[in-house]
C-alpha cells in the first residue's frame, strides 16, 4: 500500500470486501457473483464468514501481517455502490440483479472505503487485524 495525494478513485483511495458479502449478494441475486464487479482493491476471507461484517469495521484500522511496521488501513465509511456492480466483468451484460440485491439485503453497501495510514506491501494469504477504535486488535 502506498499514499496517494492524487489518483482516480470513487469515494477513498482503498476499498475492501469481504468474500462473504461477495457470496451473499450473489446467492440473493440468484448468481454466483463475481468478486471483480464490486472492483475492490482488497478482499478478504475472514475467520467467521458473516456477510457484511466490515460495516463494524468503520472508524477503526485494519492492519496487514503482524509487527509494528505492518500496513495499515484507517476505515473511513462503507462502500455505496453504484450500478457498475451490475456488469459482468468477462461479457459486459447487465444482470440488474446484482444491485438490487445489494440494495435489499444491506441499504446499498457492501464493503469498505479507506485511507493509508502505514504503507509497505500486502501478500495473498497475510494475516489481517481489525483494530476497533479503542480496544484490542482481532483477528478478520
Amino acid at each position: 500500500m502506498m499514499q496517494m495525494k492524487h489518483g482516480i478513485f470513487d469515494d477513498a483511495s482503498l476499498s475492501v470486501i469481504a468474500s462473504a458479502t461477495v457470496g451473499e449478494i450473489g446467492r440473493l441475486a440468484g448468481m454466483s457473483a463475481d468478486v471483480r464487479r464490486f472492483r475492490p482493491n482488497v478482499a478478504v476471507r475472514m475467520l467467521q464468514p458473516i456477510p457484511y461484517q466490515e460495516d463494524e469495521w468503520v472508524g477503526g484500522t485494519l492492519s496487514f501481517g503482524e509487527g509494528n511496521d505492518a500496513p495499515t488501513l484507517a476505515v473511513t465509511m462503507r462502500d455505496l455502490r453504484c450500478s457498475m456492480v451490475n456488469i459482468d466483468p468477462d461479457s459486459a451484460s447487465l444482470t440488474q440483479e446484482v444491485m438490487k440485491a445489494t440494495v435489499r439485503a444491506n441499504q446499498n453497501y457492501a464493503g469498505v472505503y479507506g485511507t493509508v495510514t502505514r504503507t509497505g506491501q500486502l501478500a495473498v494469504g497475510q494475516p489481517i487485524f481489525f483494530h476497533p477504535a479503542a480496544a484490542k486488535r482481532q483477528p478478520v
